[in-house]
């Protein structure tokens, strides 16, 4: 019986003659579907239970299956499983495997389930799980920017709008807003577990069984907060694939964005900030390099991952009910946007914290490009002139500093003043980078004190 299981399939007997060996290969999943072994064995030890509580095993049959199914997973573990093409995928390899070691037994496993709700629950157990782990280190990520800004609440550099010098800002302001589109995604990631952790199993192959089976009993064991509810949308439903799929692509945009700012700011002609020399790479023949190979190789990887969703929605676009074998496809794209999210993701955790920014090299930047003119069109107003005019009065004495090489703080007053009579003395606390900053001391300006505020709002959340 032993080689009779690992030489044939389990389900041949329709067949008259043998699949071809290039379709059997080419039509098989077990080379990348394997990784979910966990879970098909989770998944089969509830549904064996499930058989029990409702009579359709007895106690010796079920506890030999539980027993068998272990055996399984520690053969796997431990490397000594075979795996067959001849099996297809992972839950035929599994219960070829099962059979081999108890018998006639194994083949009861199987009674009122389909590879069809097999799968669509092994792949929400995977990615329940995968979701379960990757939500910890985004808040890993989210801490170490709360550290990083906590740190240079008080570091002044240019804002950039068209990555031209606009207005001043804190370094610990322009972290936190990494920090905001990061929370952004976790809502998004642990809304999409919600839609994720719906059981399809008991949808069978695509109308449901005959059988008595109890589905809230098999929900229960694998804690699934609720159960599908149409058979034919269980087996064929993968937009909680999509979804997950949809979440990576604007994760990896913004660590993308995250990362263009960091190879950037790394580079010699802004200097802003030292990438720790683990998360760098030399050259072959410019012993002077430090390429910031992290944050490009993150900023590249995010073009695959949009491939993956485009890569899922053309899979579903044209399918009709049920289950079909295109579906077969959704796996490699899942599974390596997940792949994908947890190394940038962990990558991104472990640097953030350990930037060094090079704080005179930010301030003097924000010195260029007349960061606080728009303090001085804001002056103006508060005399009375109309923003219009305050806005083409500034943008004379712009030009004046442009020709003669000046920053607006460096003018002397009576330079000032020739642009107009209301400017005073105290116009020069509103000049100076420091007074730009701290005057926009509102809920989300980059004032330090609410800097400050914001990552404490943000420490009391995680």
């Amino acid at each position: 019986m032993s080689n009779q299981h690992n030489q044939e399939k389990l389900s041949s007997a329709r067949f008259s003659e043998a699949t071809d060996a290039f379709v059997e290969e080419f039509t098989a999943s077990i080379q990348f579907d394997k990784r979910m072994y966990r879970q098909d064995i989770q998944g089969s030890v509830a549904h064996a239970k499930m058989l029990h509580k409702v009579g359709i095993l007895d106690k010796q049959e079920l506890q030999d299956i539980i027993d068998g199914l272990e055996k399984v997973q520690s053969d796997i573990e431990a490397g000594k499983m075979n795996w067959s093409i001849k099996q297809e995928d992972i839950h035929m390899n599994i219960e070829a495997k099962l059979t081999d070691l108890i018998g006639i037994t194994g083949k009861k496993l199987h009674t009122g389930r389909s590879r069809n709700d097999q799968v669509a629950t092994d792949i929400r157990l995977y990615l329940r799980d995968e979701i379960d782990a990757i939500l910890p280190e985004m808040t890993r990520l989210q801490q170490g920017i709360l550290l990083l800004a906590e740190k240079e609440a008080d570091t002044i550099m240019p804002g950039f709008t068209h990555l031209q010098t606009a207005q001043p800002v804190t370094f610990g302001h322009h972290m936190m807003a990494w920090f905001e589109m990061i929370k952004r995604d976790v809502e998004r990631l642990e809304d999409c577990r919600k839609r994720v952790n719906t059981m399809p199993l008991g949808s069978a192959a695509l109308a449901g069984t005959t059988y008595p089976i109890q589905r809230e009993y098999t929900a229960e064991l694998l804690q699934f907060d609720r159960i599908s509810e149409n058979s034919l949308d269980g087996v064929s439903d993968r937009d909680f694939a999509i979804e997950f799929t949809a979440f990576a692509a604007t994760f990896l945009m913004h660590l993308s964005r995250f990362s263009e700012e960091l190879v950037l700011w790394s580079s010699a002609q802004f200097n802003f900030i030292d990438l720790p020399d683990r998360f760098c790479t030399g050259s072959s023949i410019m012993p002077q390099k430090k390429n910031p190979d992290v944050p490009e190789l993150v900023r590249g990887k995010t073009g695959r991952v949009y491939g993956h969703l485009m890569s899922l929605l053309t899979l579903m676009k044209s399918q009709p009910l049920a289950y079909n074998k295109d579906n077969q496809e959704d796996k490699e794209p899942l599974f390596d946007a997940i792949d994908t999210v947890r190394g940038s993701l962990r990558a991104f955790a472990d640097m953030v914290p350990a930037i060094i920014v090079n704080r005179e090299a930010t301030y003097a930047a924000a010195k260029q490009g007349f960061s606080t003119a728009t303090d001085l069109a804001d002056y103006l107003v508060n005399k009375g002139l109309p923003f219009r005019d305050a806005h083409e009065v500034v943008g004379l004495a712009v030009a004046h500093g442009i020709q003669t090489g000046q920053d607006l703080s460096e003018m002397p007053l009576e330079t000032l003043q020739a642009f107009h009579s209301s400017i005073t003395d105290d116009v020069f606390e509103v000049l100076t980078l420091e007074g730009s900053v701290a005057a926009r001391d509102h809920l989300g300006g980059t004032a330090p004190k609410q800097v400050k505020a914001a990552i404490k709002r943000a420490k009391d959340r995680l």
